[in-house]
């Protein structure tokens, strides 16, 4: 909707027994979350998005009829019966669509071409590992036995923020929680480095920190385990339609309520009148006001940019003063290169290898900061994100955002020629191990940090924001639990979103659920959810058009 056919929510037009209004900054889907919540519990709402798509990070774009999709590699909460699958469903998410299921998370390969796969099942990576190193049975059977125990489990608390459960849901929570206190404890307190270390087996040593695909550094066992058995339970698949897909279902999803997504409308600062927020001002003098405004863009952006500083608390001074600038809580930036080939590699091949390189192959890969490189053959995962006959690969590995924020200010020329770069490793590497694809590769295309940052907004190019398990996920705790994701001195504003409520996609989803049960106390109403009933199956038409990221195409 453009600017001059845009309706404005001016003050005056609230009547007493209308429908209170909310406004939400940013159609991410933390924003879209809050929006589908506050429309299904009685709330008039409205969504202002900077950008031409929903989703955020949780997106893709187009080179020459192919869908290079960034975010997804799983999906908590794609199977039934559990609370996470709730959320989504509410958020009609997965509706019409199909789930890809693996039976692995992940293969890692060595220098030396030894491999391991990390098997869901915990009999079948039982039998592996001790195939690959009979000398470490205890380690591997003692991970093997946490593992069957967590598949016992159905813990996911994404419904309710702790200080709004009633005492039978926190009687509930207790009896799930207390058979298994001593395994999440120990599980929890014990890093991933430190368990590696148990391992005889280089290769063990070395593979079991990138089971997600690259090494989360600060993860102990427990999400580990936790998202192994999620699989086992074919509750962490893959949806069709991918990351934009997601997006776009939520949107529908969104607009079925009643919802308005205004896109190319950036918010430039929010409106507070007598220490209460009531409305927000638009590039270029726009103003809309409303009875709540939910800021679902970037901490950052929202205490630093819409707010100005002005209303802050000792925890958001603590994550956006100080722990936004130590990056061993943040998680690294991505450079992503997407390769749309002609025909499809060996159906045997796995869908999901980790390669630790080579010094000599470090050393040609710019600025690559784990040793290693992910190869995905992204066309097992879902349909749509190749022409008929073609595929998709996505190969990533984390690096530097200050590195490639620094190139790109200061000589765009050689920020392109370190693109170029990361394309030649690529296109030489996969012809490595798969002699002849060269010839099959049509497209190459590099998405560093600083695009990710320019595209989506995002601080940093951070894709997952602050990495759990660290201080800042114990702060992010008391901001949901004790502040009700407000800030103090400031009425009628909350926050959600990864920034607000936690780096995954369902602990976005849940933050907009959370702010939602906040708010409807704030404004009278009943808090609402249903699961949406959507059957209408899912095509890749629904993507709609796709922008492409940058002018210029690496070869």
């Amino acid at each position: 909707m453009s600017r001059n056919t845009r309706t404005v929510w001016h003050a005056r037009d609230r009547a007493p027994g209308d429908k209170p209004r909310v406004i939400v900054i940013g159609a991410g889907i933390g924003g879209l979350s809050t929006g589908c919540y506050a429309q299904m519990s009685g709330a008039e709402t409205r969504i202002f998005e900077r950008h031409v798509l929903p989703g955020g990070c949780c997106t893709a774009w187009s080179r020459q009829d192919y869908v290079f999709d960034y975010c997804i590699e799983w999906l908590t909460g794609t199977g039934r019966g559990n609370d996470a699958s709730r959320v989504w469903r509410e958020l009609g998410a997965l509706d019409g669509k199909t789930i890809a299921n693996f039976e692995m998370f992940n293969t890692v390969t060595d220098e030396n071409g030894r491999s391991v796969t990390f098997y869901n099942d915990p009999d079948r990576l039982e039998r592996h590992l001790l195939e690959i190193s009979p000398a470490d049975a205890r380690p591997i059977r003692a991970f093997c036995r946490d593992l069957r125990r967590f598949i016992d489990t159905n813990l996911y608390p994404f419904l309710t923020p702790p200080p709004l459960q009633t005492p039978r849901e926190k009687l509930a929570m207790l009896r799930a929680i207390l058979p298994d206190f001593v395994l999440f404890w120990r599980t929890a307190a014990t890093r991933m480095e430190r368990f590696c270390g148990r391992f005889q087996d280089p290769l063990l040593r070395r593979a079991f920190p990138f089971i997600f695909f690259q090494d989360h550094e600060v993860f102990p066992l427990l999400p580990y385990l936790f998202n192994m058995a999620s699989a086992h339970h074919l509750n962490a698949g893959f949806p069709q339609g991918g990351s934009l897909g997601l997006a776009r279902s939520v949107e529908d999803r969104y607009t079925s309520l009643g919802g308005q997504v205004d896109y190319r409308a950036r918010v430039e600062r929010v409106l507070v009148e007598n220490d209460r927020a009531v409305g927000v001002e638009l590039r270029g003098g726009e103003r809309h006001f409303a009875d709540h405004i939910v800021s679902a863009c970037d901490g950052p952006t929202t205490i630093n940019g819409l707010l100005d500083g002005r209303y802050t608390s000792p925890k958001i001074d603590t994550l956006f003063k100080e722990m936004v600038n130590r990056p061993e809580l943040l998680y690294p930036g991505v450079v992503s290169a997407f390769v749309g080939m002609k025909g499809e590699l060996d159906p045997g091949e796995r869908h999901s290898t980790t390669y630790l390189l080579s010094e000599e192959d470090n050393a040609a890969l710019p600025h690559v900061l784990q040793k290693s490189l992910v190869v995905q053959l992204r066309s097992r995962y879902s349909d749509g994100f190749a022409p008929a006959g073609k595929s998709v690969i996505h190969c990533t590995y984390f690096s530097d955002y200050a590195y490639w924020k620094e190139l790109r200010r200061t000589d765009r020329k050689a920020y392109w020629a370190r693109k170029q770069d990361v394309a030649d490793f690529v296109r030489t590497f996969l012809e490595r191990r798969y002699p002849g694809i060269g010839e099959a590769i049509e497209v190459i295309d590099v998405a560093s940090p600083a695009t990710t940052e320019r595209y989506t907004g995002v601080q940093g190019g951070s894709i997952l924001g602050w990495k759990s398990f660290t201080d800042a996920d114990d702060v992010i705790t008391g901001l949901i639990n004790k502040d009700r994701m407000r800030l103090p001195g400031l009425d009628g504003f909350s926050m959600a979103g990864q920034w607000f409520g936690g780096g995954s996609l369902i602990r976005t989803a849940a933050s907009g659920r959370f702010v939602t049960q906040y708010i409807c106390q704030e404004l009278g109403l009943e808090f609402r959810a249903w699961e949406s009933g959507g059957t209408e199956p899912w095509h890749p038409g629904k993507l709609g058009r796709l922008p492409q990221l940058e002018q210029r195409r690496v070869r």
